[in-house]
């Protein structure tokens, strides 16, 4: 009897996602238990649609493609943003996906993703131990947002952390040049937790304090002291950068940006720009030279400025899966734990799903400074370790090089 594996990527892409998957690739590949590895294509849902591609045809003795995927952005079988229905009020997913399995022989089901996606983990894993089947599920972790519990940190976070960081650096010494007071907002993604924005500590540096002010989700944010705090900034200094959350909320718990009561699939508010918004407050406030960027979907494809702690970490996660599952495990996700900072050390690890999915991981209240504008030195310790080491991405006429599932097949 043959005995078979699906991988899947779903949620938003990282740098490192993919890094992911080729550890997946690899464990498959070296496993002697796993006869074919195919990928569905957007997740759940070409799972069910049945588009499917044979993984172990293209990267079988291929190891360049292996280690061109690993610095590859974004998601390479693509993704989707499906939440599996409750299977007590309808189980007609469940039942497409298990004939699946059924048909080409699965045994083993690596679903790639985050918070969302670990809930499609726990309810597969549970379905398929209902109904007696031979079929291990195990979750990967992925999501710039690092807002999974359990783990000490995910996969694309470090990455995504050192391109913001250095994002910070280069906007502040584009600020300094002029002659002229002024104010750089920077909104960072980050809708309920402030990971991400934290992480622009890291621009500090010897001659350069910026950014001067920080504001995460996890403390309520008040305009009028927003204003203030500015205000003694600018007795300091001629120029403020500022790095905010695009999830800020006020102390009612209303997001300040929100201008409609939209929701997405999943129920998260959509939002219409903190940095605009707080940018048009400080033009009426203080009439001087003001600017807000939006570092949006850059801050998770820069593979250029992936941290290589990062990349190592995510195909260890991969690779560690792959082991869980052959293991007998099922229901698990593998993950990270630290073990020190100096040296930084981790080692890899299963935990329970359904202590995972839909919980959320906030920053700790003792790393937020008490004037909620910025972050402790126990932040920067924690976070120093991830964004470590640089990698050396692949060219092609002086171009990054990457893999694109069409070219390879």
């Amino acid at each position: 009897m043959m005995k078979n594996a699906i991988v899947a990527q779903s949620g938003g892409p990282t740098t490192a996602i993919n890094a992911s998957l080729a550890g997946v690739i690899k464990g498959c590949l070296e496993s002697h238990e796993i006869d074919v590895l195919y990928g569905a294509l957007n997740g759940v849902e070409g799972l069910m649609d049945e588009r499917l591609v044979n993984l172990t045809d293209i990267f079988d003795h291929n190891e360049e493609n292996l280690n061109v995927l690993k610095l590859t952005p974004a998601m390479y079988l693509g993704s989707c943003r499906r939440k599996l229905k409750d299977v007590d009020q309808d189980s007609s997913e469940y039942d497409i996906i298990i004939n699946i399995f059924r048909k080409y022989h699965i045994h083993y089901f690596f679903y790639i993703g985050g918070n969302d996606s670990m809930d499609t983990v726990g309810k597969m894993s549970r379905y398929v131990k209902e109904h007696q089947m031979d079929v291990k599920v195990i979750g990967i972790p992925k999501t710039i947002d690092n807002d999974l519990v359990v783990t000490d940190h995910t996969p694309g976070f470090g990455s995504a952390a050192r391109y913001v960081a250095a994002s910070v650096l280069e906007m502040a010494h584009d600020t300094y040049i002029y002659n002229t007071k002024s104010v750089l907002i920077a909104e960072i993604m980050g809708r309920d937790a402030g990971w991400l924005t934290a992480a622009s500590v890291l621009a500090r540096n010897s001659y350069s304090r910026a950014p001067h002010l920080i504001y995460l989700p996890e403390h309520p944010f008040s305009k009028e002291q927003f204003i203030e705090d500015i205000k003694a900034q600018f007795k300091q200094r001629e120029h403020i950068v500022i790095a905010v959350s695009e999830g800020l909320r006020d102390v009612e718990g209303h997001y300040i940006s929100a201008e409609t009561a939209a929701v997405d699939a999943f129920g998260h508010a959509t939002l219409s720009g903190t940095g605009k918004c707080l940018e048009g407050l400080v033009a009426e406030k203080f009439g001087c030279k003001v600017r807000s960027v939006e570092i949006n979907v850059l801050q998770r494809c820069a593979a250029h400025m992936a941290s290589a702690t990062d990349i190592e970490e995510s195909w260890q996660l991969g690779l560690k899966g792959v082991a869980l599952a052959l293991e007998g495990k099922s229901g698990e996700m593998s993950i990270v734990c630290r073990i020190s900072d100096e040296p930084y050390q981790v080692i890899y690890d299963g935990a329970d799903v359904q202590q995972i999915a839909n919980a959320e991981k906030k920053i700790p209240t003792a790393w937020i400074n008490e004037a909620g504008n910025d972050v402790t030195e126990e932040m920067v310790r924690y976070l120093r370790p991830l964004i470590h080491g640089s990698v050396a991405v692949p060219e092609q006429d002086s171009m990054p090089h990457y893999l694109f599932l069409g070219e390879a097949l």
